[in-house]
Order: C-alpha cells, then structure tokens, then sequence
C-alpha cells in the first residue's frame, strides 16, 4: 500500500499525469530551487543586463538551467509551432572561443558612432552619466564573455533573409519571447543574463565552433549565464510611459 499524501502532493501529481507528453513533469515532481522574493512587477523591471556582477567562478547547475529553459517553453509562439532552439555551451575551449568571437565584434561595435553605447548622447547630463556606466559595463563583457561558466545561444528553425515582413517577425517572434522567459526565469533564480547581438557580426563563426547547421537555423541572442554578486537589482531610469504611447494614431 502507497503512503498517504497531502491534498497538494495529490493534486501535482494528478497534473503530471495530465502532461505526461510536456517536460513539465521534471518541474513538478523535483524539488526547485528556492526563488527570490519578487512579486511580478518586481521580477519584471529588475531583471537588468548583468555584466560587471556576474560571479565567474561559481558553476550554474545543469538542472537549474533546464528549469529555465521549461520555462521559456511556455512563451507564445506563432501557429502554436515551437520553433526556438536553445545552445547551452559549458565546455570551456568553446567559450573561450565565442568570448574571442565577441571580442573582435565589440571591437568593430564600438567603433561605430551614434550606435556603439559610448558614442550615444542623451542630452541631459544624469542620462549621460547612466550611458556611461552602461558603456563601461558593456565594455567589461566585450573582453570577459567567455569567462561567464555558461553561454545561452537562442536559436529558431529558419533563415531571416529575404523573408516578407509577416514571415520575418514571425520567425523572430517564435524566439524573442521565449529568450526574454528564460531571463526571467534566471534572475528569479539568482542569476544574470544579458541580452547580446553583436557576435552576429560573424554569425557563422559561433555557428562552426558548436555546430549550428547555419543554412537552416537563426541565431539571434548571446547570453552569459552565471550567478550573480549580489541580487539587490534596480529599476533603471526610464521616461514616462505617454513619451512612447500613440492613442489611437501615430
């Protein structure tokens, strides 16, 4: 005869039965790590580019990214048709190798005027002062990215160019979200990510030194991922909300 069971133990695992075909399973009937104290709205404007705080030297658990990655599963995705795709890269030699990769990209990035994050003006000196710290902190990554203990590449089925628009954004729309749940889902964990484009630059590069089939799959974020310094986050300084919202006509 079985032991009994509470109503909730009951209940979880009546529900994992229900989703026997989901890998949701795994995040039911395994006990998580404890999450940070965030109400929603906290989690939301908290979870911050992480480059100057993240704790290299500290190994982030295969699990713990597995339940991130369940996670971000949840997210939309156009005609209820999965398409993201997730590279998890532990293996040292191969971040050592993208981190140079992004290296020679923030090299060319900041040499572009009124793009590269130092070149930017705000127009009033207290936003300046922010940029500033961001481009110091942006600069920290562009020579340390390989050092994070692990590199999430979000990835989707498909080639971007010379799509129509409707078919662009969708194909983008199918991971963009998923990425930002998985952010998310990590900093309600305890760990920083952030959000990167530049390695695109030499997209094929990253793509042969882990084996993305690059004729068939999009890459289009690169993320550190580690513990974080600290979890005290703040909102960053942002305009009202009318400085972006057009009612009812641009």
């Amino acid at each position: 005869m079985r032991p009994p069971c509470s109503v909730a133990t009951a209940v979880a695992l009546a529900r994992a039965r229900c989703f026997h075909s989901f890998d949701i399973i795994p995040a039911i009937m395994v006990p998580r790590m404890t999450l940070l104290p965030l109400s929603p709205d906290e989690l939301l404007s908290t979870t911050r580019a992480v480059r100057k705080r993240l704790d290299f030297d500290r190994p982030v658990p295969d699990d713990l990214i597995r339940e991130c990655v369940a996670l971000a599963m949840q997210s939309p995705s156009g005609s209820n048709n999965m398409t993201m795709q997730f590279v998890v890269v532990r293996d040292a030699a191969k971040r050592a190798a993208i981190g140079e990769v992004y290296r020679q990209c923030y090299g060319i990035y900041s040499q572009l005027p009124g793009i590269y994050i130092g070149s930017i003006d705000k127009g009033e000196d207290a936003a300046n002062a922010q940029q500033a710290r961001s481009a110091t902190s942006a600069d920290f990554l562009g020579e340390h990215m390989g050092e994070a203990p692990a590199l999430v590449i979000a990835c989707t089925a498909g080639r971007a160019e010379n799509l129509p628009a409707m078919m662009g954004a969708s194909l983008f729309g199918n991971v963009l979200p998923a990425m930002w749940s998985f952010m998310l889902a990590a900093r309600a964990r305890g760990l920083g990510t952030c959000w990167t484009t530049i390695h695109l630059m030499m997209e094929q590069q990253i793509a042969e030194i882990v084996g993305i089939p690059f004729d068939s799959v999009q890459q289009v974020c690169l993320s550190p991922l580690a513990y974080t310094k600290g979890t005290d986050f703040k909102p960053a300084a942002r305009p009202a909300a009318d400085s972006i919202i057009h009612w009812d006509q641009w």
